[in-house]
């Protein structure tokens, strides 16, 4: 007797089809999982038995083989528990195996019966609806799942349920798209005094989705100007919270299956691992600059990070992805995120005040930014000094410009580049970070005077090509910010005086 089931395995954010195909066959009794299944498939056996169980129903005695195709791909995960479990009921005849044809299946089963959240079900009910198939997953990943626009979920609780739901005893309702609408209490840029500098840097980051590195001593503000980054970026698109959200789906962040459409905002500490940090381990997980994809990462103290940990970054801030190796498969995430970095210019964070620097400056120095290689220094497009609050203003009482003022200028330039793709017929761009090529030559169209500044400021501070061009996008941000077509010397200059290297010693 033969039963099919159509479900998945995951490979990062690839979903790859898994015929699941039991037997149950005359013999001496034995469960059998073949077809390169993982300890924790192989575990499925003990979680399927005990579900039966709670239902007053036992394995039948005889020879029960499941066979996971193809037999040559490494299936991982919890979610195979419910699909077998179907299977082993359709060859009970208990249920009928037209009814599960057109279905993907996937969900954990507990002891009791009860089918339990697991990983990934979104980008799994996206492909289900590419196919035209339905989608059997647990109650409380429903939500989620409606997200892909797919009209046939059945989204159950426990297995029980499922047998009723399929045998036409009941019916299990479609499930509610839920939003994650929690209000953020979000830092405002108001509470920061002084630094002006500093805060037109952040809007000029913020309207184009500009790499940034703030430099200066401790207290001076650098990790409270980054917490309010977020507060003056606009909030997601559907295409953008969806493709967030997918990733988040797969690493187990979705709250509830609840879609967020705030950018995340992800601050990992100095001593995180390289596969914490890009993404990979024993799963090739997703990491921070993956969690990150349409926001923004902040890392404090970035000459503390291990400096191979560092280096790792170079290749997702120019592409836009990370690719993970390992033998068994090659996987590949999205990572298209704002670097927001912060570091002191010394050990010890005094260099150049007499009172406070250590006896070692400014050999301790020199030690301390040789941390951070020239190639990572070249793909950040604003680097700033964010020198101590003078007393006088931490004693002002008068607040600055809210976020949410910031917000509309902001709002406005992101919309004068999103008018911009569209008049070039570009589709996949959002920002001026992204600019590339011919479309960033036409894109930055500029006067004499402008384009004479840019040459011989690149000749004297010995630019790179890869920084002439950043200093190109972060001028476009500028004039956006003003509402200008055609760059001017004053974009150019201003943008120069945002490209340099840490401060010399």
């Amino acid at each position: 007797m033969l039963a099919k089931i159509n479900t998945v395995a995951f490979n990062g954010l690839d979903i790859l089809d898994v015929d699941l195909q039991i037997q149950i066959s005359s013999g001496l009794p034995a469960f059998t999982i073949v077809g390169l299944p993982d300890k924790t498939v192989a575990e499925s056996k003990e979680r399927v038995r005990a579900a039966l169980n709670s239902l007053s129903l036992s394995l039948p005695a005889k020879r029960i083989t499941i066979n996971l195709a193809p037999a040559d791909l490494l299936k991982e995960g919890s979610h195979f528990d419910l699909p077998i479990a179907l299977g082993i009921l359709i060859g009970m005849k208990i249920v009928p195996q037209e009814e599960i044809n057109n279905y993907v299946i996937l969900g954990e089963l507990g002891l009791d019966g009860k089918i339990s959240p697991i990983n990934g079900v979104l980008p799994v009910a996206m492909k289900a609806n590419k196919k035209n198939l339905g989608l059997v997953c647990p109650q409380k990943n429903g939500s989620e799942a409606v997200w892909s626009g797919l009209k046939d979920i059945v989204a159950a609780d426990s297995l029980l349920s499922l047998i009723n739901h399929f045998k036409g005893l009941q019916s299990i309702p479609y499930p509610k798209a839920l939003k994650d609408d929690e209000q953020k209490n979000f830092l405002d840029m108001s509470d920061v005094k002084g630094q002006e500098t500093a805060k037109r840097a952040l809007e000029i980051a913020a309207a184009g989705a500009h790499n940034m590195l703030m430099v200066g001593p401790p207290g001076s503000g650098k990790s409270m100007l980054a917490s309010r980054l977020i507060s003056i970026l606009p909030p997601m698109s559907s295409e953008e919270a969806l493709e967030t959200s997918i990733i988040h789906s797969v690493a187990g962040k979705l709250k509830e299956g609840k879609i967020n459409f705030t950018r995340p905002y992800q601050a990992p500490h100095h001593n995180a691992s390289t596969p914490a940090l890009v993404g990979g381990g024993r799963k090739a997980e997703p990491g921070e600059i993956s969690l990150a994809h349409n926001g923004v990462l902040f890392l404090d103290e970035l000459p503390e990070f291990n400096r191979p940990t560092l280096e790792a970054l170079r290749q997702p801030l120019e592409n836009g992805y990370v690719s993970i190796s390992r033998v068994s498969a090659h996987t590949t995430y999205p990572a298209k995120f704002q670097l927001i970095a912060a570091m002191n210019p010394c050990r010890c964070g005094n260099l150049g005040n007499q009172d406070l620097e250590c006896s070692r400056a400014p050999k301790c120095a020199e030690e301390y930014q040789a941390k951070i290689s020239g190639p990572l220094m070249d793909r950040i497009d604003i680097q700033i000094d964010v020198p101590a609050v003078s007393p006088w203003d931490i004693a002002d009482v008068k607040k600055g410009e809210t976020s949410a003022e910031i917000l509309q200028r902001v709002i406005k330039a992101r919309n004068i580049q999103k008018k911009r793709f569209e008049d070039f017929g570009i589709q996949n761009l959002r920002t001026n970070a992204e600019l590339k090529g011919d479309l960033l030559e036409k894109a930055t169209e500029m006067d004499e005077k402008a384009k004479e500044l840019l040459i011989n400021a690149a000749n004297k501070m010995n630019l790179s090509a890869r920084a002439y061009h950043r200093t190109l996008r972060l001028a476009r941000t500028i004039a956006d910010l003003q509402n200008e077509t055609k760059l001017i010397k004053i974009h150019i200059a201003e943008a120069l005086s945002y490209r340099r290297t840490v401060p010399s010693i």
